[in-house]
């Protein structure tokens, strides 16, 4: 790793990945309102621009032109910090990602180990935010979202743990590299495992669970908890949650993407670069728009006994496939 640091490049990379989450969710909100309208036999925004592309925008502005109100009993530090410990984290992240070879903020060896640290931290703003409430709904739904943190990271981290033995590495370019074609692809590898496929699967499952993604949005139940652990947030408090949510998702699809499908590699051997990367990340991003808006939303049981009695032992089973598969060939 070069240990020389470009301040200015970095200080560059930072603003560029502030503006691309704010331009990432305005779009996402309007892709999202159009795919619902769709499956749900409607139109979708259509009158602010063309094709309503400019709602999210108005949308922005409305939040941000709105009074920031701190509820009278609520740990006033708290609540203002939680919104920050979603957002924070989530930029940060996109540091270490690989949009292509050279399009990168930070290239550093530990850029997976960088990402999932970064994570940890969002679901402690969720916590913080509904306990900073001190409205009920937010409490329990700072609860939810801690079990289901818990329940979902241990899948989702044995499976990484399988690719870090098959990729040798935690540095995110080396792995895009190790993926020259779709033939490369590591979810078409049988020979590192068997079960490649359904690892990818439970990885892509486990980052919808993690960025509470209908049909595992049991922390947002508005028929039960109102709004969750944002019900006393409004103003940018409440738009902090949604840009965090929104980049989340596409940090999860990215992985997904870098881990799996090749990142910025063309699938055919030709034209690599940032628009692959994005066209694979997009359409992942659409996968989890058609799931949330097709399948309903499950118990908070079912939701704690996929992961604890199907995904981790399916994990680990495979965690061990692959240690024997690398042993003996």
């Amino acid at each position: 790793m070069n240990e020389s640091i470009n301040i200015p490049w970095l200080v560059g990379s930072l603003v560029a990945a502030i503006a691309f989450v704010a331009l990432n969710a305005s779009m996402l909100v309007w892709l999202e309102r159009k795919v619902a309208g769709h499956i749900q036999r409607r139109i979708g925004p259509k009158e602010v621009g063309p094709f309503g592309l400019f709602q999210s925008f108005a949308d922005g502005l409305k939040l941000m032109s709105k009074q920031l109100i701190v509820p009278e009993c609520s740990d006033r530090i708290l609540f203002k910090v939680a919104p920050l410990l979603v957002m924070v984290p989530a930029i940060m992240s996109f540091v270490v990602i690989p949009f292509s070879e050279n399009l990168v903020a930070r290239n550093i060896n530990i850029g997976l180990l960088v990402i999932f640290a970064f994570a940890s931290v969002n679901v402690l703003g969720l916590l913080l935010g509904g306990w900073g409430s001190a409205n009920k709904y937010a409490v329990i739904s700072g609860a939810r979202a801690v079990s289901q943190n818990v329940a979902y990271e241990i899948p989702m981290l044995v499976t990484v743990v399988t690719m870090i033995m098959v990729t040798q590495t935690m540095n995110l370019n080396e792995i895009v590299l190790q993926q020259p074609d779709i033939f490369h692809w590591y979810i078409f590898r049988l020979n590192a495992s068997p079960l490649m496929p359904v690892a990818f699967l439970i990885f892509f499952v486990c980052s919808m669970a993690e960025t509470n993604r209908a049909p595992f949005d049991l922390g947002e139940a508005e028929s039960e908890l109102v709004a969750g652990f944002h019900t006393e947030y409004a103003g940018m408090g409440f738009g902090l949650f949604f840009l965090g949510e929104y980049a989340n998702v596409f940090i999860g699809c990215s992985l997904a993407t870098i881990l799996f499908l090749g990142g910025w590699q063309s699938p055919f051997g030709v034209f690599p670069g940032v628009w692959w990367f994005l066209l694979k990340v997009y359409t992942l991003i659409f996968v989890v728009m058609w799931a949330r808006w097709t399948f309903p939303r499950t118990t908070l049981y079912g939701l704690l006994n996929l992961s604890w009695k199907i995904l981790i032992p399916i994990s680990l089973f495979n965690l061990v496939l692959t240690g024997v598969m690398l042993k003996v060939f």
